[in-house]
């Protein structure tokens, strides 16, 4: 198992370079950089353009230099811990996106929570109770879910909020908050504001995880081994634990590689209908305006996320699940 962790570590180093020049060479490909963008749109409204003063710019950001000279400076700099220099905010990365993580990552993970907490009792109760009236019922609410897009809900939600509960329509907090220190009234603020994100966040996951682990109990539930442990006499509980359960939520923990990257992207359409101060929109905004910075530590950051993801999900169904094996050959 070591020497399967220790392979595993040293497969992610040419994984992570790999994947940085990738992402920074697909950040280049647009004609132009951040300093023509800003020109373009200056010399649209009619505005003057000091060219003495742009050639500083470039030399000050470093734009003048080879394509893999910058990109030799961006990763020194990762390694580091220096995420790059922000354009358009002119301050460093990490200033720019530091309280906007913070939130990003206490809505991702309330949503995250609240998907696997609805879906896992609702999901087994379906399988076990199959073709029962909560069947029906639970699978027509999860068909709904998946339908409904989740702008239109957030729309829905954002409206009975402010009318029943009149919380603040838009935001993850009351305006007076925004840009402050975090303090007690802050954090109080954003749980207040943060079951209408996550609601509608959750919902399309929760009905999707719902139908996924309702088919894996189901086709467990009908084989051999299942009938084998009734005919012993164990207990239904017990049957269904130790064994289904155990089985159907290995595709679950291979999501993980998937879930861990939604702490810092968040769902960024939800983010731009709701106004939400997440990464989301500022990520966007930053491929748009060729912040290749600001947006090159959004995606490495990421694609970071999802290499630890599957590495942790290996490691979980490797220690979960006796028919897999770390190696190809497998002892019998």
């Amino acid at each position: 198992m070591l020497g399967y962790i220790i392979n595993r570590l040293l497969a992610m180093i040419p994984t992570l370079l790999v994947i940085s020049v990738i992402i920074f060479t697909l950040i280049q490909l647009p004609p132009g950089d951040f300093l023509e963008t800003q020109i373009a749109e200056m010399q649209a409204q009619g505005e003057n353009v000091d060219q003495a003063k742009i050639e500083y710019l470039r030399q000050e950001y470093g734009l003048d230099k080879p394509v893999y000279l910058q990109y030799l400076s961006w990763v020194t700099g990762l390694l580091q811990g220096d995420l790059g220099y922000s354009f358009e905010h002119e301050l460093p990365v990490t200033e720019v996106i530091g309280d906007r993580i913070t939130l990003t990552i206490i809505l991702a993970f309330a949503a995250t929570l609240f998907t696997y907490v609805m879906s896992f009792p609702i999901g087994i109760y379906t399988a076990v109770k199959q073709y029962s009236l909560g069947d029906y019922v639970f699978s027509f609410v999860g068909f709904i879910g998946l339908a409904t897009p989740n702008f239109l809900l957030a729309l829905i939600l954002l409206y009975f909020a402010n009318v029943w509960f009149g919380t603040s329509i838009g935001g993850l907090m009351d305006p007076q908050y925004i840009g402050q220190p975090w303090s007690l009234d802050k954090l109080l603020s954003v749980l207040e504001h943060l079951w209408v994100p996550v609601v509608v966040i959750g919902t399309s996951g929760t009905a999707g995880m719902i139908r996924r682990l309702r088919a894996n109990m189901l086709d467990e539930l009908q084989k051999q081994y299942v009938i084998t442990a009734k005919a012993k006499g164990l207990s239904p509980l017990k049957i269904l634990i130790k064994y289904p359960l155990r089985l159907a939520i290995n595709p679950f923990i291979a999501d993980i590689g998937s879930i861990l990257p939604d702490l810092l992207s968040g769902s960024v359409l939800v983010a731009v209908v709701m106004g939400l101060e997440t990464t989301g929109p500022m990520l966007v905004n930053a491929l748009l305006s060729q912040d290749m910075y600001l947006a090159g530590s959004f995606l490495i950051i990421e694609s970071s996320l999802v290499v630890l993801g599957v590495f942790l999900s290996d490691l979980i169904l490797a220690a979960i699940d006796p028919r897999i094996r770390l190696g190809g050959g497998a002892v019998k």
